[in-house]
């Protein structure tokens, strides 16, 4: 709400700042296991069904070659190609020399992070960019966000450090305003998280999204209703409609998303 309501934003994050985790122990993770029926359904889906037709895009992986990133092994295999290369939005994934994802993501424990510490110390440095109390630099909340999440996918404390210290990467000299640098850095560091990386797009409006091949809308911005709630709910449905301007469409912004 920090761009709809700012002073109960700052109030409420300046309060629970002091309370918020400090390291990588505190992760909230679901955890799953590896057997069956309680599995991550990544396994199910990409591993269980036979299935080869899951591929990463394009925007993540030109991200991440642009600036040499080193999750890039802890988050793909390569297939056949000596670079990493994603799908095209939109577009089929059949091209044998797509990426696909790693090994590590596909196991079937692998855990689902719902708030990680990454997340926590990304959110602390836009607060101080904003203008909140919440103790340190934002350079030093965004180091130890991308810190913690080299750490948490294993990249080494010498790979991390020579990462942070790229001009492209670095928080003094990385391009482009504050919403700019933590929205590139939060969106790599939410990988396997699509919701909540849809979500910090729209709230910061970084990294830029291509459009896919043949949209068929505009940028989605929200979920529309379900038919259900159409058919059964219209009286509910239509006093949602008239407050949203009157219309329940894929590219009516939330109350929150005002940029």
């Amino acid at each position: 709400i920090a761009d709809s309501d700012a002073a109960k934003s700052k109030s409420i994050v300046e309060s629970a700042a002091a309370k918020v985790f400090t390291s990588n122990i505190e992760n909230a993770s679901l955890t799953y296991y590896a057997a069956t029926p309680n599995v991550n359904p990544v396994w199910t889906n990409a591993v269980q069904s036979g299935r080869d037709d899951y591929a990463p895009a394009s925007t993540i992986i030109g991200i991440m070659n642009a600036i040499s990133d080193p999750r890039r092994p802890f988050f793909f295999n390569l297939r056949g190609n000596p670079t990493y290369k994603g799908g095209e939005p939109g577009a089929g994934s059949a091209d044998p020399s797509i990426a696909r994802p790693s090994d590590k993501v596909e196991q079937p424990d692998f855990p689902y992070v719902l708030i990680s510490y990454s997340e926590v110390e990304f959110d602390l440095a836009e607060a101080i960019e904003r203008g909140y109390s919440v103790g340190g630099t934002a350079a030093e909340h965004y180091t130890s966000a991308v810190s913690a999440s080299l750490d948490y996918w294993g990249v080494s404390a010498a790979n991390a450090t020579a990462y942070l210290a790229q001009p492209s990467v670095a928080y003094a000299t990385a391009t482009g305003t504050y919403k700019q640098k933590i929205g590139i850095q939060k969106y790599l560091a939410l990988y396997m998280d699509g919701f909540d990386a849809w979500v910090e797009q729209r709230r910061l409006d970084y990294p830029i999204l291509v459009v896919p091949a043949d949209p068929q809308s505009g940028y989605p911005v929200r979920y529309t209703y379900p038919d259900n709630e159409v058919n059964l709910n219209s009286a509910s449905w239509s006093t949602a409609k008239t407050a949203m301007g009157g219309t329940d469409k894929v590219e009516t912004k939330l109350f929150w998303d005002k940029f």
